[in-house]
Order: C-alpha cells, then sequence, then structure tokens
C-alpha cells in the first residue's frame, strides 16, 4: 500500500466515529493480558468513552435482572469521591428510560429533566449527558454514559456513534463472560 493510501485511510478513520471508537478498542485490549478479566475490559471500554469524546467523566453499569447495578466502572471521577458514595448510582432519573427502552439519550441540561431529583451525597455536579444502553440476551443490562465535554460544547452525533459502537463490545463482554 503507498503512502498516500495510508494516510487516506488514516483519514478516513480518523473521521468515522465507529471505526475510530473500534481502532482504539483494539489497540486497548491488545495491551491487556489474553486472559484477561471482564473488569479489565469493560474498564477499558469505561476509559475510551472519555477519551474520545473528551468527556469528563465516562460510567459504565451493569444491571442485574431487577435493574439494580451490580458492575460499575468509571473514568475521570476522583476515587477520593467514588469512595464517598455509598453505592453505585442505580440509573433512576433521566438514565432510567435508557435503561427501560434501549434508546440512546442525549441531555444538554441533565438537572432540567422532568424525572431529575437531584445527584447523591459527594457525586460530582455534571449538566450535559449521553448515554447508550447495553444489551445481554435481548434484554438492557447496563448503561454506558458520558458527561460534560471539557470543552463546555454539547454532545455530538459523533459522540453518540463512538459510545453506540463500544457498548456493543461491552454488551459483548457482559453477554459471554459475566452472566
Amino acid at each position: 500500500m503507498s503512502i498516500i493510501s495510508l494516510r487516506h485511510l488514516d483519514h478516513l478513520i480518523h473521521r468515522d466515529p465507529e471505526r475510530r471508537a473500534l481502532r482504539a478498542l483494539a489497540r486497548r485490549l491488545d495491551r491487556l493480558p489474553a486472559r484477561r478479566s471482564p473488569d479489565a475490559a469493560l474498564q477499558v471500554v469505561t476509559d475510551l468513552s472519555k477519551d474520545l469524546t473528551t468527556a469528563r467523566y465516562a460510567a459504565l453499569a451493569v444491571t442485574d435482572r431487577h435493574d439494580r447495578t451490580e458492575g460499575f466502572y468509571t473514568a475521570g471521577v476522583d476515587p477520593k469521591i467514588m469512595a464517598r458514595l455509598r453505592t453505585p448510582p442505580q440509573g433512576h432519573g433521566p438514565l432510567g428510560s435508557l435503561r427501560y427502552d434501549g434508546k440512546p439519550v442525549r441531555f444538554d441540561d441533565v438537572r432540567d429533566h422532568a424525572k431529575a431529583f437531584g445527584f447523591p451525597p459527594s457525586h460530582p455536579e455534571m449538566q450535559r449527558l449521553c448515554g447508550v444502553a447495553i444489551w445481554a440476551r435481548g434484554e438492557v443490562r447496563g448503561a454506558l454514559y458520558i458527561a460534560d465535554r471539557t470543552d463546555g460544547r454539547p454532545f455530538t452525533d459523533d459522540d453518540e456513534e463512538t459510545l453506540i459502537t463500544l457498548a456493543a463490545h461491552a454488551s459483548h463482554v457482559v453477554e459471554t463472560e459475566w452472566y
């Protein structure tokens, strides 16, 4: 392949959020041991969600059949703040619809959502939110979401497509390695 073709391919990958996410995912997963835990793979998805969308925060929740959080991963949240939270967020309020119908959600100000009822004590304040469902065996079994871009702008269609791509990998991990 010529250098021009490689440059053109790199340009196409950079412009396509799905390809960019898959390329970054392959690179990060390649650094993990061959016999990695589901926790390690899900943390990679969470970290990439934050990095590729320039979000301040990212979180991934795995839920049981009764919609209770049983696995929770974060990126961008100070570990001291996480330690002060009594339980991981349960996805009620604005994220609740995502867990029931599986459709992506995007809010410019999550605090204004009709079902918003405030953040739990010690939870970082957040304004903008974008989230997608994690599926296992045809059921929503969690959520991947990001909050507040570092540049202050709203989340874009490309950000949502990036999350959908990464959530597909998380769904595979949850379905094959979690349950």
